[in-house]
């Protein structure tokens, strides 16, 4: 593979020189037809030797092909009001191939608008019906003048492919680099929901026993030891959720992998930590579903006892993760606080729905299913409901 990319390079760059210097290919094409119009003048059996004017017909009819790349068209033309006159006034000083309108009629084919190489084909073939004084010279020129028209054609719509090919490879990259984009964007702001989830639980749970653990130090100093064991488990797991989530980013890796999802399974834990924060639980997880609709699911029970333990001022909540109909899976964190209260999709802060509360409805949302947020109906407690497609 990298000998093809090294001489790919190579080739690459020898056209890119070629293309600035036309003069190294078009000089060897001159003194080519130069020197088959000269040995034609030379050799014409009705003028032994030639004639001074023969050669400079042939001159003539050579030398503007230095310049044939930047106006292939004023070329052509000045080639064969030479040549003509030279196949006119000595025709057998005329060579068997006429090397100079061979390459001009080739140039006009491959860089000429459409009506130029409409007019050099028609008269082209006209020219060589008429002008030719045998049926068999008529078929020798119409091959080497109409094959050099058709050969400049085929060079020309290889050229078109070529162009056509490069673009659709440019917009091919363009397309993969928005796509790496977006997925790196997508990417961040999953792992930015998980730090959130992850920070903001933990913290909350620290906080409300470091406050409660003051309170008991002397009168149940057994509850004050509970409640820092309790902090310390909780920093602990931030710790090692946090790594996990962080390692992604250290991945120097081609194709790094995505961020870690956690699982139903691992819901235990966090049902153990807010019941020692002081909440009863009451919880039935069904620890099925993909991976992605799993950790929807945690994150979001997770971002509800969170808050429980933040604003509720609850007693008890319950959490139901079950299956229905085996098409949803449904998420159910109900509590009976009564801390403060704020309409269905307000946030606590008194912003719509705050950062815990539009994490919700984003996480059920990207897996194409929907939550909501607000007061019981009955008017006990907090309720976060969510359903989650499993086949999304």
């Amino acid at each position: 593979m990298r000998e093809d990319a090294r001489m790919g390079k190579w080739t690459e760059g020898l056209l890119t020189w070629g293309r600035a210097r036309p003069w190294v290919v078009d000089g060897p094409l001159v003194a080519l037809a130069v020197g088959v119009g000269v040995w034609g003048v030379y050799t014409d059996p009705e003028h032994e030797g030639g004639t001074w004017w023969g050669y400079a017909l042939a001159l003539a009819g050579s030398l503007p092909l230095l310049w044939r790349s930047r106006a292939p068209w004023a070329v052509l033309g000045l080639c064969a009001v030479p040549t003509s006159a030279l196949s006119v006034v000595a025709h057998f000083a005329m060579p068997q191939i006429q090397v100079g309108m061979a390459v001009a009629i080739y140039t006009v084919a491959d860089r000429g608008r459409d009506w130029q190489r409409a007019v050099v084909l028609t008269v082209t073939v006209l020219g060589n019906v008429i002008g030719t004084r045998s049926f068999s010279g008529m078929l020798f020129s119409m091959v080497v003048s109409v094959g050099s028209f058709v050969f400049g054609s085929l060079v020309r719509e290889l050229r078109r492919l070529a162009g056509v090919e490069a673009e659709r490879a440019r917009q091919a990259g363009l397309r993969a680099a928005s796509d790496a984009a977006r997925a790196v964007g997508e990417e961040r702001a999953r792992i930015a929901r998980e730090m959130h989830d992850i920070l903001a639980h933990a913290v909350s749970l620290m906080v409300v026993q470091a406050e409660a653990g003051p309170l008991v130090v002397h009168s149940s100093p057994e509850r004050a030891i509970r409640a820092f064991d309790a902090i310390a488990d909780s920093g602990r797991d931030a710790m090692v959720q946090l790594r996990r989530v962080l390692g992604v980013l250290k991945e120097d890796s081609a194709a790094p992998a995505l961020a870690p999802q956690p699982r139903l399974a691992e819901l235990g834990g966090v049902l153990d930590r807010v019941r020692e924060a002081g909440v009863a639980v009451d919880a039935r997880i069904e620890e099925t579903g993909p991976a992605e609709v799993q950790a929807a699911a945690y994150r979001i029970v997770q971002e509800a006892l969170t808050n429980v333990v933040k604003h509720a001022a609850a007693s008890r909540v319950v959490v139901r993760v079950e299956v229905r109909d085996g098409a949803t899976l449904t998420v159910d964190v109900a509590d009976d606080g009564t801390g403060p209260r704020v309409p269905a999709g307000i946030g606590v802060d008194g912003r719509s729905g705050g950062r815990g509360l539009l994490s919700i409805r984003e996480r059920a949302a990207a897996c194409g299913g929907s939550a909501e947020t607000g007061p019981r109906p009955d008017g006990r407690g907090y309720r976060v409901a969510a359903v989650l497609p499993l086949n999304a």
